[in-house]
């Protein structure tokens, strides 16, 4: 699928789902304090929401639009006033539940119980499993696919180092072993970023950490 906007997604211009995002979008740019986030900020909700609105084209229709809007809610606002900190993402989800609670669109009460398993399933590390229902392997991948964006150096290294509270090298340096290892549940992931993809990448950071250890040269 090509790149489409925000306003396409929020405003269902492709009649993927059930309503509208504009309440959503609403409630976080008004409301949500992680906006301004090294890496848990409003760009990363969106790319999340982008990528899993992607996956769900690729696999429409056999998700109904019910099941659609509550994943594309999940996606948007399971970051939702993150603290900015690194430790302890269960936190981090109870908040994200929290600001759902307290801005959900009224007629998403019959999906909230969805929502919030939507939401948790992205509690990372991941607890692995082989059996998990497609809605929660797409939001996990979505959640995955930041470091393989063309802006990574800015959201992951510089983003995530802040976050954590280590330099930037630190961070660089973790890359090839994070995507060597990286793997993704669905069809859809494997396709859109598949070996070629994250070798690419390696080849990126493994080229940046040589300018940066040769820096006297």
């Amino acid at each position: 699928m090509k790149r489409i906007d925000i306003p396409h997604i929020v405003l269902n211009k492709d009649g993927l789902y059930s309503g509208d995002l504009k309440h959503y979008f609403r409630a976080l740019f008004i409301h949500a304090t992680n906006l301004w986030n090294p890496y848990h900020n409003f760009r990363h909700m969106t790319h999340v929401l982008w990528w899993t609105y992607d996956a769900c084209h690729y696999y429409y229709p056999s998700l109904s639009p019910e099941k659609i809007r509550s994943m594309l809610v999940a996606a948007f606002l399971h970051d939702a006033d993150h603290s900015g900190h690194l430790g302890n993402d269960r936190k981090e989800i109870e908040r994200a539940l929290r600001f759902f609670d307290q801005y959900h669109d009224p007629i998403d009460r019959e999906l909230s119980p969805d929502i919030h398993r939507l939401m948790g399933t992205t509690l990372f590390p991941h607890q692995k499993s082989a059996d998990l229902p497609l809605d929660e392997q797409i939001l996990r991948d979505a959640d995955m696919v930041q470091g393989l964006d063309d802006a990574w150096i800015q959201q992951v290294v510089f983003g995530l180092s802040k976050e954590e509270g280590v330099s930037p090298l630190v961070v660089l340096e973790r890359q090839e072993p994070f995507l060597r290892g990286l793997t993704f549940y669905t069809d859809w992931a494997r396709e859109h970023f598949g070996p070629t993809v994250i070798e690419k990448r390696i080849n990126e950071a493994r080229e940046l950490l040589a300018f940066l250890r040769n820096g006297n040269e």
